[in-house]
């Protein structure tokens, strides 16, 4: 069992993006950053539910099946979930559709009033609750059995955990674009490295994958 985190990155260490418009609420830096991702043959599966077998599969897609092995319970801040934008509204599910790509329980960290589980199909059930990083891993360890905890994002939910030093495998995907804006990983984590063990791999795609484990 362990607490891990996936994430993209630009060359700047941004893990947001800032161009979205009512129009284009993703953005185009969102692509950007996403792209090499959302390419692989794993994505394609499992978010996109395609089963055509189209997608990448070198570096990336290993990196993409790895993210979905043995997870038991996910954390997620409430961006990440999509609440934000719909935080009055009891209908309203996110934005990952009636199936998610989870198919495990989910712990959504909002400071909104209490909201009841919202359970979706494929195994994925929403909680919503407003804890610290200690509380809500506890939680989720509860029901991971002897699978792993994801941190799943943004990246202000992660640096959170990683500054309470309850992670124990934190992979980047280090995408080179410059962003130049928006919440970047890094802040406030000088000396980070410290009791990690550090390894890198470049994938086809120029995105570099760096993983720090204890």
């Amino acid at each position: 069992m362990a607490v891990r985190v996936d994430l993209n990155i630009s060359l700047d260490g941004f893990a947001t993006t800032t161009d979205q418009t009512p129009e284009n609420p993703f953005g185009e830096d969102w692509a950007r950053l996403t792209k090499a991702y959302v390419s692989t043959r794993t994505f394609r599966q499992r978010v996109l539910h395609d089963t055509s077998g189209a997608g990448t599969t070198g570096v990336d897609d290993a990196y993409g099946k790895a993210y979905f092995e043995n997870v038991g319970a996910e954390i997620m801040g409430a961006g990440m979930f999509g609440f934000h934008d719909n935080a009055d509204d009891p209908g309203w599910s996110g934005w990952w559709g009636d199936e998610p790509p989870f198919h495990v329980p989910v712990f959504v960290l909002t400071h909104t009033a209490p909201r009841p589980p919202l359970e979706l199909s494929g195994g994925t059930t929403f909680h919503f609750l407003s804890a610290p990083p200690r509380e809500a891993l506890d939680r989720a360890l509860d029901v991971a059995g002897h699978q792993d905890v994801r941190i799943g994002g943004g990246p202000t939910v992660i640096r959170d955990f990683l500054t309470a030093g309850l992670v124990d495998r934190l992979h980047v995907a280090i995408v080179p674009i410059l962003l130049g804006r928006g919440i970047r990983l890094w802040d406030g984590l000088r000396g980070f490295e410290a009791g990690y063990e550090v390894s890198a791999e470049t994938a086809e795609s120029g995105v570099v994958h760096v993983t720090f484990r204890r």
